[in-house]
């Protein structure tokens, strides 16, 4: 009798044991195929933030370039003036 008692509480704790790791695998490759998927994620989002980054900088670029180009134009302006008010040719 003491046998088939122990025999089958070794049949009980090997099949739990078996059961029990089949379930951290399990688990393992949901963990890892969430976190390749988050990786996946993680690398299109600093994808965008580059693309964000490069679009400020050309916008900033063009604003820069816009703003040297009315400069030099109001400068221009300003010289074409001061030079009709030299020459008499003034409106005023």
């Amino acid at each position: 009798m003491k046998r088939s008692i122990l025999m089958l509480a070794m049949f009980f704790t090997l099949s739990t044991a078996l059961v029990s790791c089949r379930e951290v695998n399990e688990e393992e490759n949901e963990m890892e195929m969430e976190s390749e998927e988050m990786e996946r994620e993680m690398d299109n989002d600093m994808d965008d933030v580059g693309d964000d980054i490069e679009n400020a900088a050309n916008d900033a670029g063009d604003a820069v370039e816009n703003a040297a180009n009315e400069t030099g134009e109001a400068i221009e302006d300003a010289a074409n003036e001061v030079e009709d008010e030299v020459d008499g040719n003034d409106d005023y």
